[in-house]
């Protein structure tokens, strides 16, 4: 017996490693000490030491049953911009530059090509959101996980001048909030749409027009990232007041957390185009409005609150990232929730 016959094949991990280091190195940033392959990851802060008082934020999260899809698919190059996007997204919305990466991955059975296309999906979001991909680990748990499935979460740290920081402590009546489209329905809610939609080969790739694709390639669009939109209003010259990532829990559970105590939001449902698979969804499902509101982003994956005066930059800002804005509602005093009209 050794370890290879129960089930744990380390050639398999070392071939699944030079697999990805091409991926990798795509990511790189001139603040990284170490190469894959060591026990940790180095990232030089020297750069920031001009910052009054740099304050690191970090995210953690992972894919949820998304992976589910890609599992029936056979498709695994994508849903690494899933879980770095969790990640970066909140770190962006708390007014920080996300830094670094780290990924992992638990698996039934370490299949090095598989391995690598998860990561080349990892690495595609690292580049999307300028984070080095400096570590992570590869875990081959033969009778935890099914030999053709597997778990994938990550890790990320930011860094931001404390005085930067998106805290929502001068929002005020009459500020506006400013939206930005989703790609679908992210990496949220896909223990309900599992429930909703046939999972089997023939439902998944049956194509429709209103989709533009197939069931499947609909439900596996990546996550959007907005890191750089983000940026680019800052780099505009607009204070963004508050900032909200629209992940689960929808527009009622994410929106009041950018709300500081007596500010309410007032939202136009018609303000924004609300994605095809939505609204299948809530039709196939007899998922009823508030429901949906209540667990998916509905086609706006960031909101963000900016004094009136600067709404245009930054609708302009968002267009000049390559992202579709919307000027949702508006900030009014009142208890801290969210009212849709």
């Amino acid at each position: 017996m050794d370890y290879k016959k129960a089930g744990v094949d380390i050639e398999a991990g070392y071939k699944a490693v030079s697999l990805m280091k091409e991926h990798i190195a795509s990511t790189m940033r001139p603040e990284v000490l170490t190469d894959i392959g060591g026990f940790s990851g180095a990232f030089s802060l020297k750069r920031f030491m001009g910052m009054e008082e740099p304050t690191l934020v970090s995210g953690t999260d992972g894919v949820g049953t998304k992976l589910k899809l890609a599992f029936l698919l056979d498709k695994h190059d994508t849903i690494g911009i899933d879980c770095v996007a969790m990640c970066v997204n909140d770190i962006a919305c708390a007014g920080g530059e996300p830094l670094f990466f780290l990924d992992y991955i638990a698996c039934g059975k370490n299949e090095p090509e598989k391995i690598a296309k998860i990561v080349s999906g990892v690495a595609e979001g690292c580049r999307q959101s300028d984070a080095a991909l400096i570590g992570g680990e590869t875990a081959e748990m033969p009778g935890f996980y099914p030999e053709d499935e597997y778990d994938l979460a990550g890790f990320s740290v930011g860094i931001v001048d404390k005085k930067d920081m998106i805290t929502g402590k001068d929002l005020k009546a009459g500020d506006v909030l400013v939206g930005m489209a989703s790609s679908g329905i992210h990496s949220n809610g896909y223990s309900l749409v599992r429930q909703v939609f046939s999972m089997n080969s023939e439902a998944l790739n049956r194509n429709y027009e209103s989709l533009s694709g197939t069931l499947g390639e609909t439900l596996l669009t990546p996550t959007k990232i907005y890191v750089k939109a983000l940026r680019s209003i800052k780099e505009a010259g607009v204070v963004i007041k508050a900032c909200s990532h629209i992940t689960g829990g929808g527009f009622y559970e994410n929106i009041p957390r950018m709300l500081k105590d007596g500010t309410h939001a007032v939202i136009d449902k018609n303000s924004f185009v609300i994605p095809p698979i939505f609204e299948m969804l809530a039709k196939d499902g007899n998922v009823a409005e508030e429901a949906m509101y209540n667990t998916y982003n509905m086609g706006v994956g960031m909101i963000t609150a900016v004094d009136k005066a600067d709404v245009d930059k930054a609708v302009a800002a968002i267009k000049s990232a390559g992202e579709t804005p919307y000027i949702l509602g508006e900030i009014k005093d009142g208890e801290k929730g969210i009212t849709l009209q």
